[in-house]
């Protein structure tokens, strides 16, 4: 059986300071320690934060990544930042097509697709999420949008060295509503399928994250699954005994 690494992915959303988000990123530095862990870690922090993030984590294992990247290598792009940026700043991973981003900007699979081609020339692993909204799911419709946005959202060469796949139901997040293990599980399998029937057996490697208000209560139950590889923390994240505490259910 293949065995995955799996991925603890932390998405800080528009939250912290300078002073809360460092001392959460030391928290987590020590937890780590320099001991080898059996999964990854990584925190995707506001902009203003990824700097000092960089800098506090540069003796541990600890990953930083960034929320969001423009197509562009750079120009005039007033409020964006390019995936080069993130690379010079010394991330290793970008979130792309957060449904936060789809819904509140009115981001396209087309333009998902760029940001994520954008991202691999610089270097960057490209955390491309996918997931149904409630009504969606309630019309039985959760597959045939997820086919559809792995198809357009990620390009074709994608690996499973520079693409992780993360299925965020929509309506389970922010809302304390999580996906049963068995609809977690269905969804994961079928992204696993789709992937290995577009780019071959060597994408059943590529990780794919639950992103739907995964917490300690749950994270053991839901990084059982066969084809869960590790989560998209929201809320959770913010917290640095939380976030670890899923992080150690990895075991």
């Amino acid at each position: 059986m293949l065995q995955r690494r799996p991925l603890i992915a932390g998405n800080w959303k528009m939250n912290g300071t300078l002073l809360d988000g460092t001392a959460l990123v030391q928290a987590l530095v020590e937890r780590l320690g320099g001991d080898t862990h059996g999964f990854d870690l990584l925190v995707c922090p506001p902009f203003t934060l990824l700097h000092a993030a960089v800098q506090l984590s540069l003796s541990s294992s600890l990953n930083i990544g960034g929320q969001d990247c423009h197509t562009a290598e750079k120009g005039a792009y007033t409020g964006d930042i390019s995936a080069g940026m993130l690379s010079d700043l010394g991330c290793r991973y970008v979130i792309l097509g957060h449904s936060e981003r789809r819904a509140d900007h009115s981001e396209s699979d087309a333009l998902v697709n760029s940001k994520t081609r954008t991202a691999w020339d610089a270097g960057l692993v490209a955390i491309v999420c996918v997931g149904e909204t409630e009504s969606e799911r309630d019309t039985g419709c959760t597959l045939d949008v997820i086919a559809k946005q792995i198809a357009d959202s990620i390009p074709g060469d994608a690996t499973e060295v520079n693409t992780v796949v993360a299925y965020e139901p929509v309506w389970a997040i922010g809302t304390g509503r999580t996906a049963t293990p068995e609809e977690a599980q269905e969804v994961h399998a079928f992204i696993r399928k789709s992937l290995v029937d577009r780019f071959g057996e060597h994408a059943a490697g590529i990780r794919i994250l639950y992103g739907g208000s995964m917490k300690p209560s749950n994270a053991t139950e839901l990084l059982a699954l066969a084809d869960v590889d590790g989560g998209l923390i929201g809320g959770a994240s913010l917290n640095a005994d939380d976030f670890w505490e899923i992080a150690q259910s990895c075991a």
